[in-house]
């Protein structure tokens, strides 16, 4: 997994204003990175874009 091996140098992000289930998971499981915010940007049907890079790079 790239993110597990430090390969990531970005994280972009759509939140949609919605609750879901039982799917796979969009991003992995069993890791934790810290992450800085670069950019953020809402939409009038309320999508959220966000943009982060981990930490340390």
């Amino acid at each position: 997994m790239p993110a597990k091996a430090g390969l990531v140098d970005e994280c972009q992000l759509f939140v949609w204003p919605v609750v879901v289930g039982g799917s796979e998971p969009g991003l992995p499981t069993g890791m934790r990175t810290d992450l800085e915010l670069l950019d953020e940007r809402r939409f009038r049907n309320g999508v959220v874009y966000l943009r982060y890079r981990p930490l340390g790079q």
